[in-house]
């Protein structure tokens, strides 16, 4: 595959992600219903991505987000820091003592173990990145005078309220009249888009942002709900991927979008909450690429592991456009991803290329 890169002196950034980050407050092996104590972690969807990136893998990113101007706000932007992700792009929207104007976000999420699934209950009515349209953010500035090689956001920021489905759309248009490589993940949460327009303001939002992006990212309920494209024959428990049914589904979407040049999703078979079985496929150029197959992978968290396939995927496809080699990045990574608590990808660029070149589970002296 080609993707047309910015030029090394062009641009100020690798990548930038634009997303809510939340502060994640995380049980441990315990429940959050009867919790006493909980560790604190950032993460968001889209934010996952650039810190992976950036941590895992050496890129300079940054992160296009907002928050509200108390100490929960700068809690989150220390954490952000620590990750190593720039934070020059962060909005701040003044506090005004109990957040009723605005909030930052929190989400509770517990891992799960065995044959209780991970559960999460998050709370983010109303925080900032919720009041900020398109006019609020000068993406010429930052696609134009700041430039960057890739743009990546997702169908959670958009589903946050109609400023930010309308940011997310500017935002694209703007990277792309730049020559920013763009790709955006589906990631589809019903329970999102249920108070503004439910599936069909989705499908009617992510169909005008499909037209714009180059690497689009989705399972095959993603692309069903976002999208309207059916896959014969699917599972309707959705408890395995009929493959052959996702690849006609991607070709035919394809056609329907031919600005598409990658298209990526993780291949995950639930037997556990701590036993999965876990890949990756791409489609590109009319060919699809399967990655290796981590089969009763170990979790530890599953939260962020779909963020970390494309943080490795995103990363493959920047450095070597080899579409076989990005899809194993990405799912070495995400399968790492897992085996560490939080969002966020606690692992290194070479332990990445050693699990993708077998290496094993030996301890390392």
């Amino acid at each position: 595959m080609e993707l047309q890169l910015k030029q090394q002196g062009t641009y100020t950034f690798d990548e930038v992600s634009m997303g809510e980050i939340l502060l994640r407050l995380d049980p441990g092996e315990g429940r959050i219903k009867t919790a006493r104590h909980f560790a604190a972690w950032e993460g968001g969807g889209e934010y996952n991505v650039a810190r992976g990136l950036r941590k895992c893998f050496g890129m300079k990113t940054s992160v296009i987000t907002a928050f509200t101007n108390n100490e929960v706000g700068r809690l989150l932007e220390d954490m952000v820091s620590q990750g190593g992700v720039d934070t020059s792009l962060i909005r701040w929207l003044d506090f005004d003592g109990i957040g009723r104007s605005s909030r930052n976000a929190i989400n509770f999420t517990e891992r799960g173990f065995g044959i209780r699934g991970a559960v999460g209950c998050s709370d983010r009515a109303n925080t900032a990145v919720s009041h900020l349209g398109a006019q609020d953010y000068d993406f010429d500035y930052i696609f134009g005078t700041l430039g960057a090689r890739w743009f990546h956001t997702g169908g959670i920021y958009a589903a946050i309220s109609e400023k930010t489905n309308e940011a997310v759309i500017e935002a694209i248009k703007t990277a792309k009249k730049y020559g920013t490589i763009v790709s955006y993940d589906l990631n589809y949460r019903p329970s999102m888009w249920k108070s503004i327009g439910g599936k069909a303001r989705a499908q009617e939002v992510n169909r005008e942002i499909a037209k714009y992006v180059d690497v689009m990212i989705g399972n095959e309920e993603d692309f069903t709900a976002c999208l309207g494209f059916e896959i014969e024959g699917n599972d309707k428990d959705l408890k395995s991927l009929n493959l052959e049914g996702y690849k006609r589904m991607v070709s035919e979407a394809a056609k329907t979008y031919p600005n598409f040049k990658a298209v990526a999703t993780t291949l995950r078979t639930v037997k556990t909450a701590t036993r999965n079985d876990w890949g990756a496929m791409c489609w590109c150029d009319g060919e699809v690429y399967l990655s290796q197959k981590y089969n009763d992978l170990e979790i530890l968290d599953r939260v962020g592991g779909g963020d970390s396939f494309a943080a490795g995927f995103i990363y493959g496809l920047m450095t070597t456009q080899d579409a076989q080699r990005a899809v194993d990045y990405g799912a070495a990574h995400g399968a790492l991803a897992m085996t560490t608590p939080g969002d966020t990808s606690m692992a290194s660029k070479k332990e990445v290329e050693a699990l993708m070149a077998g290496a094993g589970a030996r301890v390392q002296r």
